[in-house]
């Protein structure tokens, strides 16, 4: 099994392609946006700013090689942390206070990505540490064998909002209710670091790697 670890510029990618190692699986570096086509699933991962990521797969040839790649051919994607909030229709990070427009995602999963603080969060922003996480499905999928409010490891400040609530597959509670992970269909995304969560995080990326498609 190849798994593609999408390397588009935004920082050390190390912890996620350990992990992978420990699940005796093939992690694959792709820094060529032409090659996501000889791996069996896809990681994208992502951290910093939501426009100057979105911008980098737009630069990069990214963004449509995964268009082309993901939602023509098929192929199963992971997004983690920022890389899921770029599965979105657009997001406010990174927009001017004045401005009347979001900025662009992937738009694979419709929905929008908002500031924790505007979506009604009083806690401590960025939202930094472990926190349980609730699964919105009766059993399987990504949260195969990991108990209900297992915790998971979290750094973020803004929040995925997806357009359908049927695509919010767990939730975690920090001041309000946030989106940890989504999906639809063959694309999946955690809010999360997986690869930073011990052996729960370990567990979901072997159920994504084994069976993207449950």
């Amino acid at each position: 099994m190849r798994v593609g670890v999408i390397d588009y510029g935004v920082g050390n990618l190390g912890s996620v392609m350990r992990a992978l190692e420990e699940l005796r699986v093939t992690p694959v570096l792709i820094t060529r946006a032409i090659d996501i086509h000889t791996v069996d699933s896809l990681i994208l991962p992502g951290v910093g700013n939501f426009a100057d990521c979105a911008q980098l797969l737009d630069e990069g040839g990214w963004a449509q090689a995964l268009r082309d790649e993901v939602q023509t051919a098929g192929k199963p994607l992971l997004g983690v942390c920022l890389g899921m909030q770029l599965l979105a229709s657009s997001s406010m990070e990174g927009v001017a206070d004045n401005a009347i427009e979001a900025t662009p995602g992937l738009g694979f999963i419709p929905g929008r990505v908002e500031n924790l603080r505007t979506l009604g969060c009083s806690l401590r922003i960025p939202h930094v540490g472990w926190n349980g996480v609730a699964s919105h499905t009766a059993s399987g999928g990504l949260f195969d064998g990991i108990p209900d409010g297992t915790d998971f490891y979290f750094v973020h400040s803004y929040a995925f909002v997806p357009d359908d609530p049927a695509h919010v597959l767990a939730t975690t509670e920090y001041g309000i209710t946030v989106t940890a992970a989504v999906r639809c269909g063959h694309i999946w995304g955690t809010q999360f670091h997986p690869e930073k969560s011990s052996r729960a995080g370990f567990r979901l990326l072997r159920n994504f790697i084994e069976n993207p498609t449950c």
